[in-house]
């Protein structure tokens, strides 16, 4: 890549300011989010940003991303690097403007970027504001620049260091323990999944990801095909029913659009759309574009070949057992809220009506084969929906659904208040029963179920509403099933599965949650999904008794006791194992109980996580129970 075409409409001129940094060590959390481990987290992904943007902006190839032995993080490119020459507004380098004021950046200016991702230029400096220690290095014109910060504040002017070869942008931060109260750890796996997301949106691009804190653990993500890629990597261990995955890529009306799908045998849609690398996990116009043209163009196939008569494929008809990436890179883009989950420009709907709508009919014409398969799939789906309504409308008729008529086993609560009230989802009428009189009974209600409930990740929705536990749930929960489903009649605010602690008990928590990740998500989405964490082990000796909920706390709780080697241990095999006093005392009472809040804030990762589980192909679920069986967040 040659140098004038480096620093072409890209220098210090370019560098718009629009206000100062003062706010920002003050209230982090409106910049990051918040100051725990989610935000100490994007303190990353908002420097890697400013690479990728380089990338897309089509002068970078290269990013290193590194967990240095301190936990502070080295974000390396091979970019222009940032202008260092006199910004005209601040009378200070271009580099130290974009890295101490709010909204400094290339994304402004008109001739920095075309499309950029991010925080529109806040990045930088409220990472540096939020760094005990920042230091930046530019390779551009032959020459290096270097400037340290402490807590966003320069500690010398931009000096130059050095001469170079390279070009490109070297920096290195450490979060401050002032700001990040709760932990200042590093994940390698969520750094990892994130920078692997970005390597298959950024066709061809090299991501580099080491934890110089541990030997031999790095990672290269790169990949030639892209987003089909993803599509491959989300399939396994799938059955797809097209061979090839389809792809189109394409630019209307300045709007890059970069789709890819492909059909598996299930019976649910997975849609992911993006927007410059932003993950719109809401959706907005371009899936809606997306949604629209698959319908109306399959419609168009099937009927033109005789396969459809008066009839229409609905929506989720023609989306069944889709696993579709919808990418698109816009210059201006519109997100709905604060928090750019969801995509509002009309232009980008209609940019994806033109590029998808002409290219899926012309693969639709020259895949027979394929297009046979996709049509066969969603009539099979119509039918399922069709049987599924007419189980609805037969099971209304029983009064199953009408909150009026309560499942018999329900042990409800007194109070009607749904803010107060909540439900245990117990396994089995042992434990159930021991649930019923420990509990309180204002607030407290007990659903037991009997069994292992359907495997919804391998069922028919004409078989999931005739199932008389996820009725019974449904009707309890008071939010109904499927199309009937709704939100606003929720009776209580958290619903809690209490398992035994177990294998057995893992699986049942793992029905239960694929029912209602497939089925209910909203009540995942709204922070109503709990799981109840009942102890292993109950530890005595005289008068002393402490239950813990590992091995490892069974071990330091038996070294406090004043006799350790007399300690009598009792194993729980099963909630019915303990009495209703100690039930309520250590897995119910609010007041000391732990409970697992569920939070779907990446919906990539739960999907795969579901498949994994619920599958058909079983040494990748050993493994992930292997490798994940001792973590959990827990919210106490």
């Amino acid at each position: 890549m040659s140098t004038d075409k480096k620093h072409e409409n890209y220098g210090a001129e370019n560098i718009e300011v629009l206000e100062g940094l003062e706010a920002v060590r003050k209230r982090p959390g409106m910049y990051i989010g918040a100051t725990n481990k989610k935000g100490l987290h994007h303190l990353v992904w908002e420097i890697v940003d400013n690479s990728i943007d380089e990338a897309l902006a089509g002068y970078a190839s290269k990013i290193d991303v590194i967990i240095n032995k301190d936990n502070s993080i080295t974000v390396k490119d091979d970019g222009r690097g940032i202008p260092t020459g006199i910004h005209k507004k601040t009378k200070v380098s271009a580099l130290e403007t974009i890295m101490t004021v709010l909204h400094a950046g290339g994304k402004f200016g008109g001739g920095g970027y075309k499309v950029s991702g991010g925080l529109h230029g806040v990045g930088a400096s409220v990472v540096n504001a939020l760094s005990e220690k920042m230091t930046v290095e530019v390779h551009r014109d032959g020459e290096v620049f270097a400037q340290e910060y402490h807590k966003g504040i320069p500690v010398a002017p931009v000096a130059l260091t050095g001469t170079t070869t390279k070009t490109g942008t070297n920096i290195t931060f450490k979060p401050d323990k002032e700001i990040f109260l709760e932990t200042l750890e590093y994940d390698y796996e969520i750094l990892k999944t994130r920078l692997k997301e970005l390597a298959y949106l950024n066709k061809g691009i090299n991501i580099f990801l080491t934890d110089d804190r541990f030997d031999n653990i790095s990672d290269e993500f790169k990949f030639s095909g892209g987003i089909k890629d993803y599509v491959i990597e989300l399939n396994k261990g799938k059955t797809t029913i097209t061979n090839e995955v389809f792809v189109c890529e394409d630019e209307s009306n300045n709007i890059v659009v970069d789709i890819a799908f492909q059909y598996n045998d299930s019976y649910h849609s997975n849609i992911l759309s993006y927007v410059n690398n932003i993950k719109t996990m809401e959706g907005g116009t371009h899936e809606e574009g997306f949604k629209t043209t698959l319908t109306r163009t399959i419609n168009s196939y099937a009927k033109k070949n005789n396969m459809l008569k008066e009839e229409s494929l609905l929506g989720e008809d023609a989306r069944e057992g889709i696993l579709a990436i919808i990418s698109i890179k816009h210059p201006e883009p519109q997100f709905e809220g604060q928090t750019k989950t969801k995509l509002g420009n009309s232009d980008a709907r209609q940019a994806v009506i033109v590029v998808l709508g002409k290219m899926l009919e012309r693969y639709l014409l020259e895949n027979p084969k394929e297009a046979r398969a996709i049509v066969e799939k969603g009539l099979l789906a119509s039918r399922a929906r069709q049987a599924a309504k007419k189980a609805r409308e037969a099971t209304r008729k029983k009064t199953v659904f009408e909150s009026t008529s309560l499942p018999g086993k329900l042990s409800d609560c007194a109070s009607k208040d749904p803010e107060v009230c909540e439900i245990y989802i117990v396994e089995g009428e042992s434990a159930g029963g021991s649930a019923k009189q420990g509990r309180d009974r204002h607030h407290q209600a007990i659903l037991p179920l009997r069994g292992k409930i359907l495997n919804v990740e391998r069922a028919s929705q004409d078989k999931i509403v005739a199932n008389a536990e996820i009725a019974a749930m449904a009707s309890a929960f008071g939010v109904g099933l499927g199309s009937d489903f709704n939100y606003s009649k929720l009776r209580y605010n958290k619903i809690i599965i209490m398992t035994d602690a177990d294998v057995d008990g893992a699986h049942i928590r793992t029905l239960l949650l694929t029912f209602l990740y497939r089925f209910m998500k909203p009540l995942i989405e709204n922070g109503n999904i709990y799981i109840a964490q009942p102890p292993l082990f109950k530890l005595s000796f005289g008068k002393k008794i402490e239950y813990v909920y590992t091995e490892e706390q069974k071990k330091d709780m038996i070294l406090t006791f004043p006799n350790p080697e007399k300690v009598n241990t009792q194993r729980y095999k099963g909630l019915g194992e303990m009495n209703p006093e100690q039930l309520w005392e250590t897995t119910m009472d609010p007041e000391v109980r732990s409970l697992i809040k569920i939070n779907l804030e990446d919906a990539i990762l739960a999907d795969q996580i579901f498949e994994t589980l619920m599958g058909d192909d079983t040494m990748p679920r050993k493994q992930f129970i292997q490798k994940n069986a001792m973590y959990a967040n827990v919210d106490i």
